[in-house]
């Protein structure tokens, strides 16, 4: 005797939009300063904790307290993390296009060559049908 099949529900999960991509914090100067500030009030043993309770790591610590040393209050306002980008959008854009030229090139040279072996065989073929009708 067969079983009965069960339909189960749809369970299809939707995640939310704001969960799906991480961004970086982007902490302000007052903030990082007070970090500095209380770091160096920390006795022996107390700098983890307060780095925990702010959620930060000991480099950024370190980065910081460099940043503050070469530059003062400018250097911990940085705008963007990371490298500066090597090639604008522009010149992004630009080798695009110039590699789709040349691939397209390539491929006017290709059908050039095939409809050039199309014309030899047709004349050879011409040059066959006149040998015959003589």
């Amino acid at each position: 005797m067969p079983k009965n099949v069960t339909l189960l529900p749809t369970t299809e999960v939707k995640p939310k939009p704001e969960f799906e991509r991480k961004t970086r914090r982007v902490l302000p100067v007052e903030f990082k300063l007070s970090i500095l500030h209380q770091a160096e009030q920390c006795k022996h043993g107390e700098l983890g904790a307060l780095l925990r309770k702010h959620k930060l790591y000991s480099n950024q610590l370190a980065q910081w307290r460099l940043e503050f040393a070469e530059q003062g209050v400018k250097g911990l306002s940085k705008s963007q993390p990371g490298p500066a980008a090597k090639k604008t959008a522009e010149q992004k854009r630009i080798e695009q296009l110039e590699k789709q030229v040349a691939n397209l090139k390539k491929k006017v040279e290709f059908k050039d060559k095939c409809i050039d072996l199309q014309k030899k065989v047709l004349g050879m073929i011409e040059q066959i049908e006149q040998e015959n009708q003589s």
